[in-house]
């Protein structure tokens, strides 16, 4: 067999679309679409890039303007979507691209030069998958205080071992989901659980979308070697911004609870008290433990505002119209498989 009728007997090279929402942050997309040109793949995939642009009002559209103009990325686009919200952003790049496979990097997200090459293996190993994720890895803009330590997950950490393994679930952060997963779980037709909204710290739509993919019966695969770093600014390094986000956090966990329940809405009550029972006893706890030694206020503090955000998140879940919280309950239930995890802390 010649080179060239090996070539032609190779299975095609997966496509995908990498989709970066950004919202004023110009410099920070600046430096992402730098790194992005460094992809080593080759000729192992075919991508392309679509920034979408969620009503930024500052240079970011310029930013991308010189970026194709330098060419040194792949088929290079740009659009504005008007409407906030993390949710809206991934919704209008899902249905502005074509590629079976869509890649959500974020703004501040940078990729290791073979991430592409690993995530095209992967799509090569595990072709069937709805979704897979790779390696994050926190890069401190400034050396982190200790009180971060048990937090990683706030900022989207993500390792799961040295080798492919199928995941419960996957973070926002560099998740590539196949599009005919999303078609088949109803979310391109209508995501549920809005996401970041300007500054707000909303979020929970991530988590949404790989669990409706798994509850249509995908599976979520962890692949190790594809690598990327979050990096994390000094303002989010803040013992204000734990605070926020946990509790943010602690609202989203009701919300995804109510979405991966597999029965009624009453038994989502009497589990939703017994989780909130469970999250101020352990808050309680911490307080008292960091009163007697004097020590730890910052963590107990922040798991503390977790528990106050899952009982606001039940709040606004009992206060959702009939209609509304009919079509979240269950939404992404795990009926064939029995249990209802999320990335969230249970």
């Amino acid at each position: 067999m010649t080179m060239a009728e090996e070539r032609s007997a190779m299975p095609p090279s997966p496509a995908i679309d990498i989709v970066i929402c950004t919202y004023n942050r110009a410099s920070g997309l600046d430096l992402m679409l730098e790194n992005l040109s460094r992809q080593s793949c080759g000729d192992h995939a075919q991508w392309r890039i679509l920034v979408v642009d969620n009503a930024s009002t500052d240079a970011t559209a310029e930013v991308v303007a010189k970026h194709h103009h330098r060419a040194l990325l792949q088929d290079l686009r740009y659009v504005f979507e008007p409407m906030p919200g993390l949710t809206a952003a991934r919704l209008r790049g899902a249905r502005e691209t074509t590629a079976p496979w869509i890649a959500f990097v974020d703004d501040d997200n940078f990729l290791e030069p073979t991430w592409l090459e690993a995530v095209t293996r992967a799509i090569g190993m595990h072709g069937d998958a709805g979704g897979i994720g790779g390696k994050v890895i926190l890069d401190w803009e400034a050396n982190p205080p200790r009180y971060l330590k048990e937090f990683a997950f706030c900022f989207a950490a993500q390792d799961h071992g040295e080798a492919d393994c199928i995941v419960d679930s996957l973070a926002g952060a560099g998740m590539v989901i196949s599009r005919r997963a999303l078609q088949d779980c109803g979310w391109l037709d209508q995501p549920l659980v809005a996401d970041r909204v300007g500054a707000k710290l909303t979020s929970g739509g991530d988590v949404e979308m790989a669990q409706r993919v798994r509850a249509a019966g995908y599976d979520l695969w962890f692949v190790p070697d594809a690598v990327l770093r979050h990096r994390i600014p000094a303002s989010r390094m803040t013992r204000r911004y734990l605070f926020r986000i946990n509790r943010e956090l602690g609202t989203s966990s009701a919300v995804i609870g109510l979405l991966t329940w597999p029965e009624d809405w009453q038994s989502w009550q009497r589990m939703a008290l017994e989780r909130r029972r469970h999250w101020y006893g352990l808050a309680m706890r911490g307080l008292r433990h960091a009163v007697r030694r004097r020590t730890g206020f910052t963590p107990a503090i922040a798991w503390a505002c977790f528990a106050l955000g899952f009982a606001r998140g039940v709040r606004q879940c009992r206060d959702l119209a009939g209609s509304r919280r009919a079509k979240l309950l269950g939404a992404a239930a795990l009926h064939h498989r029995g249990d209802s995890q999320s990335s969230l802390p249970a």
